[in-house]
């Protein structure tokens, strides 16, 4: 128990401290922010994965690796499992928890919507970091409807972060992380 809050009380300091206003609105300083949280949580998400048993780093099926990230890496993370994993069996997953421990601190409402993303992009980057590790190169994306729900969507490619339709950042996924 004192872990998660020790972690959510970092997670929320991180995020204040990356989301600083930028003086210069011509900048683009909330999408570096964005960028610096994912990539923070790639290196994470690398690092996790590089201390994983080596029996579990043999997964063969795109399908097995997300598995264990929904119920092995979410429950280290959050103790507690993803709610839900669907595929369209093309590549495109769509990771689900309807009461991501991340968000649950937040109200309910419309103007809350629009603070959730800052809240996502680090563990956007944790899964795309960890599914490096294991071996698949990965599009992490998330979307929030309601709060404290939450919607990752994983798929080949880069790593980048979404709320609804509105690209907010992006960075190489695989590759060298800003």
């Amino acid at each position: 128990m004192a872990d998660a809050v020790l972690f959510e009380f970092l997670h929320t300091e991180m995020v204040a401290e990356l989301w600083a206003p930028d003086p210069d609105p011509g900048s683009g300083g909330k999408k570096k922010s964005l960028s610096v949280l994912e990539g923070l949580g790639f290196r994470v998400g690398q690092a996790l994965g590089e201390r994983l048993p080596r029996e579990t780093l043999a997964f063969r099926e795109e399908v097995d690796a997300l598995r264990f990230l929904c119920k092995d890496l979410w429950a280290a993370m959050f103790q507690k499992h993803m709610d839900g994993l669907r595929t369209n069996h093309q590549g495109t997953y769509v990771l689900q928890d309807n009461s991501f421990p991340l968000l649950i601190a937040m109200g309910s409402g419309p103007q809350y919507l629009e603070e959730a993303p800052k809240f996502l992009a680090f563990t956007c980057g944790l899964l795309c970091g960890a599914l490096h590790t294991l071996g698949f190169q990965s599009l992490v994306t998330a979307s929030v409807a309601s709060l404290p729900a939450c919607n990752l969507q994983a798929l080949e490619g880069h790593m980048c972060f979404r709320q609804g339709n509105e690209k907010t950042a992006r960075v190489p996924g695989g590759g060298a992380v800003p």
